[in-house]
């Protein structure tokens, strides 16, 4: 490993400079002194737990911390970008680690978006703000078939699976959940010990694969689930349909990572690329979808039981709540993963090309739950490039009830989107199964910094809605966001978007759903659009 040998080097140089220092002239001490002062540096580097870089690249970690001192543009292209391969905004980039680090400071000189550009959207700030409330509002997960029912926070960690991430980074996710009280999302890679190290909240995600609930072909296992499904750490189950980074293909963890250990809670073959299925074999219609989740509902006595996708057709949407009203049965949180969103390594053209944005998959899903008389008995979660507060109010005034987070977070505990996590090669140990890397991030230190991120940001979405004249989530509009639509022109999303009304589908659906409506079918996820005039 590049430290151990790095450190060997400068010993050795040490020592070889000392002999020649002792028999030379006085110039080899100024040498000496240099060398010495570089393997006392180089020997703190490894032993410190603060940062996970200088653990795996003593001495040389620190041109990181130089370039964070000069130019923020020079910061920006060097260091830390976006895995989409765009920056991310400096301002929300400073505010995580700063608020993972405990600091909750404000920035100089204002803004730096461009407040007249079209498309700028803001919240409306009230003449008459509200005291803010001493902790941030929760959410009660369970609809009226669910005994178990769950209390999710404000901002919570989404689903990172062990393979993608390390053990180290897991634990320490974990540990931070259960010192701030917030749920943390298994991600479709298994229940693992290292999810259960912490003592934290568990959403258990279910995918295609089904690992760690799966039969020796790859079907779903009823008694294996609610053997699993029974521990007491375990407070919801998600049935992931599709994710944000690439709907419409299964999960991927390349060869690299599939260690014995990751094979054996997966149940599949050590060192082989570990793909899922596109498609679930549990259910292939709506209405088998929802018998599945009653189903999973009884096997796991009484818990909160939902499913995650990313939004591509509204028929499909609609399909899934004429299945609902069908079997008089209905998911207890349904959490709509945006195409912009997504941690996992994905095709380009899946990437950029496919899935609808967060706002509207959200918005749909909203409007047909409302349409459809069932937006009472389902909470919704939104997760997406969710960052700071003001995105978790924004998702609230588009629909949700929650929020997720996986960029975030694993920027919390230490990630610096070196954009090497297909390689194995983190250099933070977040993203990686080298247990040499993985070391390098010290759990107790990280999931402090997890703890401090999620509560100041939770708090900080509590003073906005306070500042917006709102005490409680049930007050947010949309009246209270706003889009910049022309260089002279703003309005609100109340009047730029179709917002409709309990049991509106039912009742007389709108002529911009009905055809969507009509073509819903129930026993197939397949547009019904024969006869009619599109």
């Amino acid at each position: 490993m590049l430290r151990f040998f790095l450190i060997g080097f400068l010993a050795t140089a040490v020592l070889a400079v000392g002999v020649a220092a002792a028999i030379g002239s006085w110039a080899w001490y100024v040498l000496l002194v240099i060398l010495v002062a570089l393997l006392v540096v180089g020997v703190y580097d490894v032993i410190q737990t603060r940062h996970s870089i200088l653990r795996n690249y003593p001495v040389l970690g620190h041109m990181r911390y130089l370039l964070e001192s000069l130019r923020p543009e020079l910061q920006q292209y060097f260091i830390e970008r976006n895995y989409d391969g765009r920056p991310y905004d400096r301002d929300v980039r400073t505010m995580i680690y700063e608020r993972a680090k405990g600091i909750n400071g404000e920035l100089s000189f204002g803004t730096e978006r461009d407040v007249e550009a079209v498309g700028y959207e803001y919240l409306v700030h009230s003449i008459a703000p509200v005291p803010q409330p001493a902790e941030p509002p929760r959410v009660l997960i369970g609809g009226p078939d669910c005994t178990r029912p769950y209390s999710m926070a404000l901002l919570n960690v989404s689903a990172m699976s062990f393979g993608a991430l390390s053990a180290n980074a897991l634990r320490a996710l974990n540990r931070g959940a259960a010192l701030g009280g917030f749920a943390h999302d298994t991600g479709e890679g298994g229940l693992t010990p290292y999810h259960l190290d912490g003592g934290g909240d568990l959403v258990w995600e279910i995918g295609s694969g089904y690992f760690g609930t799966r039969t020796g072909d790859g079907h779903f296992d009823p008694a294996r689930f609610k053997d699993r499904v029974a521990h007491e750490r375990i407070k919801a189950v998600s049935i992931k349909l599709s994710q944000g980074a690439k709907p419409g293909l299964g999960g991927v963890l390349p060869a690299a990572k599939v260690t014995p250990e990751i094979a054996e809670f997966r149940g599949v073959p050590v060192h082989e690329k570990c793909v899922s299925p596109a498609a679930h074999s549990a259910f292939s219609t709506p209405r088998e979808l929802i018998r599945f989740i009653a189903g999973l509902r009884e096997l796991s006595d009484g818990k909160p039981i939902g499913f995650k996708l990313c939004v591509g057709s509204r028929v499909e949407v609609l399909a899934l709540c004429k299945a609902m009203l069908a079997e008089r049965s209905t998911p207890d949180f349904i959490i709509i993963d945006g195409a912009e969103g997504g941690t996992a390594a994905a095709p380009l053209e899946y990437e950029d090309h496919i899935g609808l944005p967060l706002t509207d998959g959200l918005m749909i899903m909203h409007n047909a739950l409302v349409g459809a008389g069932l937006r009472d008995r389902i909470k919704l979660g939104a997760s997406g490039k969710i960052a700071l507060g003001n995105d978790i109010v924004k998702r609230l005034i588009q629909g949700a009830d929650f929020t997720m987070a996986a960029r975030a977070m694993m920027m919390a505990v230490g990630c610096i989107q070196a954009q090497r996590c297909h390689t194995n090669e983190c250099p933070v140990g977040v993203a990686t199964q080298d247990p040499r890397r993985a070391r390098a991030l010290d759990v107790a230190d990280k999931s402090e910094r997890v703890f401090h991120y999620q509560r100041a940001t939770t708090m900080q979405a509590a003073q906005i809605m306070a500042s917006l004249g709102v005490s409680e989530i049930a007050q947010l509009t949309p009246h209270l966001l706003r889009k910049r639509i022309s260089p002279t022109e703003q309005r609100s999303y109340a009047e730029l978007y179709e917002w409709l009304t309990p049991n509106q589908l039912l009742e007389e659906p709108p002529a911009t759903w009905v055809l969507d409506w009509v073509a819903a079918d129930p026993d197939s996820f397949r547009p019904q659009f024969a006869g009619l005039d599109r």
